[in-house]
């Protein structure tokens, strides 16, 4: 059996492996991993034809294997006549996983043809709504989707995280089998990127009340007030960025790869975004850099500071 993943979403990815393992009945004395970037290919292959001592069956992970894309990335041995050898007869006792963190990989070449015919290439990007993998997440159990929502606010894209959180909510509500936005509350920690989110819609509105109140309630979590002033202007500056990229008519999608940027984040980013003046936002980033000239350079208090630069906003 031949397997080649790729794509950014390396946590789905390693459900994937898993799934593919627990199908097979493979556990992990059977299961040997290679990195591509520090061992030869001739080794992976003299394993995979070899008998396993534990098992009528083994299973081989090749990280890394940026043999199937258009990277420049070293690759240890160029010569690929091994693999494609194999490939025309593999080990049926074997699982041969390949996998790499790439967006692509490179259908022109010969080996990735290859693999095509004769294993199964699965792509793992970000072209699934997140919803409907955090609701999948939570198997059985009863959750809407405003709550789904509630808890991609507060932890964020993260889909390992979001899968922790997700596991202790459960375990949590393991009689009831029920989730609601009062149990994420409770057992969740926010991500403080959203309160971030917070102070610059205050900022924008020259709201400076709400503002001040986020501000302390960041300090509360004891974020350094030189870290919000570093967060604030990055998230002023991707905010920035994809305001101009969308209205050159680059899609969303498009932004998130140039960014390097999870797309529902993008997309929270261009809601947002629409309402605010470009100027103002460029304002907003120039000042930041000043002030964090200021703080560095001439030791005033940063507390102070940025508490400053909210009232006068």
């Amino acid at each position: 059996m031949l397997y080649l993943f790729y794509g950014k979403e390396n946590f789905l990815i390693d459900k994937e492996i898993k799934k593919v393992l627990l199908d097979n009945n493979i556990d992990q004395i059977n299961t040997n991993t290679y990195d591509l970037e520090v061992t030869l290919l001739k080794d992976v292959i003299d394993d995979a034809v070899t008998i396993s001592l534990f098992s009528d069956k083994k299973a081989i992970i090749c990280n890394n294997s940026h043999l199937f894309t258009g990277s420049k990335k070293t690759i240890l041995d160029d010569n690929i006549n091994t693999l494609d050898e194999y490939l025309d007869h593999p080990n049926p006792d074997t699982i041969l996983i390949f996998t790499v963190n790439a967006e692509n990989i490179d259908d022109r070449k010969k080996i990735v043809k290859k693999m095509k015919k004769v294993g199964g290439v699965k792509d793992f990007n970000s072209n699934k709504n997140i919803n409907n993998l955090v609701t999948q997440m939570f198997e059985d159990y009863k959750v809407n989707n405003n709550t789904i929502n509630l808890l991609i606010d507060r932890i964020g894209t993260d889909l390992n995280l979001l899968d922790k959180e997700v596991d202790k909510i459960k375990l949590y509500k393991l009689e009831e089998k029920e989730v609601t936005d009062n149990d994420v509350i409770l057992l969740t920690n926010k991500n403080i990127d959203m309160d971030i989110f917070k102070l610059i819609d205050n900022i924008v509105l020259k709201n400076k009340e709400r503002a001040l109140e986020t501000y302390y309630e960041l300090l509360k979590y004891n974020e350094d007030p030189l870290s919000i002033l570093i967060r604030l202007s990055n998230q002023f500056r991707v905010m920035y960025q994809s305001k101009e990229l969308y209205q050159r008519g680059y899609t969303q999608k498009n932004i998130s790869e140039i960014l390097e940027a999870h797309p529902y984040y993008i997309q929270k980013v261009l809601e947002k975004g629409t309402i605010y003046d470009n100027k103002e936002i460029l304002k907003y980033i120039n000042d930041l850099a000043d002030l964090d000239f200021k703080i560095k350079s001439s030791g005033i208090n940063k507390e102070i500071a940025m508490e400053l630069f909210i009232i006068n906003i």
